[in-house]
């Protein structure tokens, strides 16, 4: 048996798409293993590697070396690391080095990085020769729990984060938990901020064995394998309800209506990574909903808690230079969200703990009240 076919075990979710449907690979130690659920999956497609230069420097070379023992032909393209590549110029190298390349539909592009990689790479594969398959092998626990799956890829641009993409769902998810040891503290974190999220959205028990466990996830004890196999099954039933956010997907974008404002009025930098924003988003949701008498505060004060025990940031004020932040900066963010119908706000709101809706037509001014009140 060559090594490649050697696969530890892992645990398999399945995002039920019909005849798109596909799996994903939890558990540690995958990515050594990778080339044989390529070669299952994607028989004889030879493959483009797109990842930014700190994966590259931590992850590539054992990829390459699993993918040349189990015979399978690859190139690859590396991007700067950061939110910064979410754009039409890193889209506009990646699609061309993969023209250059003269890879076919029937080949496929493996996106080896986090959800900038992601993104990025999903939608290049989206609109390369109007469609080539896309593998996603997650580095963070951000990409892990959420960006890797269900498909939605796509860029940044001066006017909002995420506004140009594409549904383009994966042949393939591959999550290697062990890859996640050599995150720095403050990255993991903003990928728990994504976990938890599920939690606040859908599952209030899952939310209270999160505030018992989150050191073992840390840790990287199998409380860590087994959260992301719950975080990936709870956005598989709602991507295999709503593949295209028509109705209940809408939930998962709970505290990114706030999140992506946010990021976007900081120039997508280090100020504040995605799941930082994430973090201050959905404590703002619970504010909101807390001041509209739609939740109890005590739910609030559990949710705030808890991000702030990991060590996420909860407030506006938590973000570096947060004094160049203004109200009609984020009003002018938020009013570009892609929930927006016809002009009128959309939030996730929420009723309690687990609790999690669409709240239509928010009207305008009592957001930019509720922003002033959490501005310095």
């Amino acid at each position: 048996m060559d090594n490649d076919e050697a696969r530890p075990k892992d645990t398999v979710v399945t995002v039920d798409l019909g005849d798109r449907s596909y799996a994903i690979h939890i558990g540690r130690d995958l990515l050594a293993g990778s080339a044989a659920l390529l070669r299952e999956v994607l028989p004889g497609a030879r493959v483009a590697i797109v990842t930014d230069q700190t994966v590259a420097s931590l992850h590539l070379d054992k990829l390459i070396a699993c993918l040349d023992a189990g015979g399978i032909e690859h190139s690859e393209v590396t991007v700067r690391p950061g939110e910064a590549s979410k754009s039409f110029a890193s889209l506009e190298r990646v699609v061309d080095f993969l023209l250059e390349a003269r890879l076919e539909r029937g080949d496929a592009v493996v996106a080896l990085g986090g959800g900038v990689v992601g993104d990025l790479a999903g939608f290049a594969a989206a609109i390369a020769r109007r469609g080539m398959r896309v593998v996603q092998l997650p580095t963070t626990l951000l990409a892990q729990v959420d960006s890797s799956v269900g498909g939605k890829t796509g860029i940044n641009t001066k006017r909002g984060k995420n506004l140009v993409g594409a549904f383009h769902q994966p042949s393939l998810v591959i999550a290697d938990t062990g890859v996640l040891d050599t995150l720095a503290p403050r990255d993991f974190n903003a990928g728990y901020a994504e976990l938890a999220k599920i939690g606040l959205i859908r599952d209030a028990a899952f939310f209270t064995w999160l505030e018992a466990n989150w050191r073992a996830i840390v840790a990287g004890w199998p409380e860590r394998d087994q959260a992301i196999a719950i975080a990936c099954g709870a956005k598989a039933e709602v991507v295999a309800e709503d593949e295209t956010e028509r109705g209940s997907r809408a939930l998962l974008n709970l505290g990114h209506t706030f999140g992506h404002a946010l990021e976007t009025s900081t120039g997508y930098s280090d100020r504040l990574l995605h799941g930082e924003a994430v973090a201050i988003g959905c404590c703002l949701a619970f504010g909101f909903s807390v001041e509209r008498g739609l939740c109890p505060a005590e739910d609030r004060d559990r949710a705030v808690r808890h991000f702030a025990e990991v060590g996420l940031p909860t407030r506006i004020t938590d973000i570096a230079g947060h004094e160049d932040l203004t109200v009609d900066a984020l009003m002018t963010h938020i009013a570009q969200d892609k929930k927006v119908k016809r002009g009128a706000l959309t939030f996730i709101l929420v009723r309690a703990l687990g609790e999690a809706f669409v709240a239509d037509d928010v009207p305008p001014e009592t957001i930019s009240a509720f922003l002033k009140d959490n501005l310095p």
